[in-house]
């Protein structure tokens, strides 16, 4: 594998070469063994995707906001949304029912490494593409400024949307990772950032994420005061990452209704049961996970560079991050809210892609790095033998996929008591060995993304 890192191979062998003190202390820890324990979350759900998305289009003042012949433009671009291809494949069917000509375009700031075949190839890795939604893929970075906020900042959209006869963002609403606002990660940030494209995205991130909750809606005003916005198309989840809710919201209203839904994601978002962890392992972090790569509201890891500061829950005091996922290609951005990931990780990090995107969000310390061990193993030991003020024996371990998959987790017997006492946790009574094979990769309970 091409790396940008020369030195990384320096680092195969590094948990044996720190002095026999810190070695010999990472080799003897025993990892506890862990048990099995499934959430059980509020699960409003949609049973059938395509009627619940034509049963939208049917509504009068939707269908007539889509004119015979129109060209439609469908903004895609929200990560990990469950079932996207579906969801985006139905809204093209609906467009074209109304005899209009949908086609998309990548509404993703400066993700896929800000350029124009990035941007396509990560639409595809979400699974859409001409082939599987049946309308054609545009991808460029072009734009245009169409108006300026009453405190004197740009506002930029694509130029392949303002061509178009009409604008429909689809997007899911939920809490973000950086700051704290009525309007949050939603159709308002799908219209500013999204469709501002790297330099939208590069100027509001310039003005600091801790204004965001002013600023995206103001850019978003303009948007829709100068661009043919038909409809948002707005996406609830559950807290197993299923569709709760999908409605077609109007711009008249818009700010007001996505405030509400908010609310309502927030109080649907899955949440780690504990007060307090000692170590936290992720199997993989990444883009389609979350904009940090693991989420902040989750995970209670804020980076505070440019945001208020926020009640971190739970309480931990070391993450492990062992692997990134495929769909991230390397874009790493956010492993610094970890304190050590496995060589696995650093190997696979495009830093060119990782500094696009935190140089564009005005947020260097997304590019930050952790400590480094040379296998899963060494990786999960180093951040037990350095939690403070806790014996190895007694140490408070969780074992998760990935923020968006906290319906099972597995925890040591630390946590044991605090996790029966809840009862919206079902705790396996038998414990199971944490188990790597000879290169020091955890094969059970979870595994690592290449095997």
């Amino acid at each position: 594998m091409s790396t940008l890192l020369p030195w990384i191979d320096d680092l195969t062998s590094i948990s044996t070469r720190l002095g026999p003190g810190l070695s010999d202390g990472i080799a003897a820890v025993q990892i506890p063994q862990v048990h099995h324990v499934r959430q059980r979350f509020a699960r409003p759900l949609i049973e059938d995707l395509d009627a619940a998305i034509a049963e939208q289009f049917q509504r009068p003042e939707i269908r007539a906001t889509l004119a015979p012949g129109a060209r439609v433009c469908l903004a895609v671009g929200s990560r990990g949304i469950a079932h996207l291809t579906q969801i985006v494949k139905a809204t093209v069917r609906e467009v074209k029912a109304a005899g209009a000509q949908p086609f998309i375009i990548p509404a993703m700031g400066s993700h896929g490494g800000a350029t124009d075949e990035g941007q396509a190839r990560v639409l595809a890795d979400y699974g859409v593409t001409e082939e599987t939604v049946g309308a054609p893929i545009v991808s460029s970075l072009a734009t245009a400024q169409v108006g300026t906020t009453p405190d004197g900042m740009p506002v930029f959209c694509s130029t392949d949307a303002a061509g178009a006869d009409a604008i429909i963002p689809i997007g899911r609403v939920k809490p973000h990772t950086g700051f704290r606002g009525p309007i949050e990660s939603g159709l308002v940030k799908m219209m500013t950032i999204g469709l501002g494209k790297q330099r939208g995205a590069d100027t509001l991130h310039a003005e600091g994420m801790d204004r965001f909750g002013e600023l995206l809606p103001a850019a978003a005003r303009i948007i829709m005061a100068t661009q043919p916005i038909a409809f948002g198309l707005a996406i609830v989840e559950n807290g197993y990452d299923e569709p709760a809710r999908i409605e077609a919201v109007l711009p008249e209203g818009l700010e007001a209704r996505e405030a509400e839904l908010l609310t309502e994601a927030r109080a649907l978002m899955p949440s780690l049961p504990f007060e307090a962890i000692d170590v936290l392992v992720i199997q993989a972090i990444g883009k389609n996970i979350s904009g940090s790569g693991m989420d902040p509201n989750v995970c209670g890891r804020f980076v505070r560079s440019n945001g208020p500061a926020y009640i971190d829950r739970p309480q931990v005091q070391h993450i492990a991050i062992l692997d990134l996922t495929p769909e991230t290609h390397g874009n790493a951005t956010g492993a610094g809210l970890g304190d050590v990931m496995s060589l696995r990780v650093l190997q696979k990090i495009d830093l060119l892609s990782v500094y696009a995107n935190c140089m564009t969000a005005s947020h260097l310390t997304g590019a930050m790095l952790p400590v480094v061990m040379e296998n899963d193993r060494a990786c999960i030991a180093a951040a037990i033998k350095s939690a403070a003020r806790v014996k190895p024996d007694a140490i408070k371990l969780a074992i998760i996929r990935n923020t968006l998959d906290v319906g099972e987790l597995w925890i040591s017997p630390a946590l044991l008591e605090e996790a029966r006492g809840q009862d919206h946790l079902e705790v396996s009574p038998n414990p199971t060995t944490v188990e790597f094979d000879a290169d020091g990769a955890i094969v059970s309970p979870i595994a690592c993304i290449d095997k």
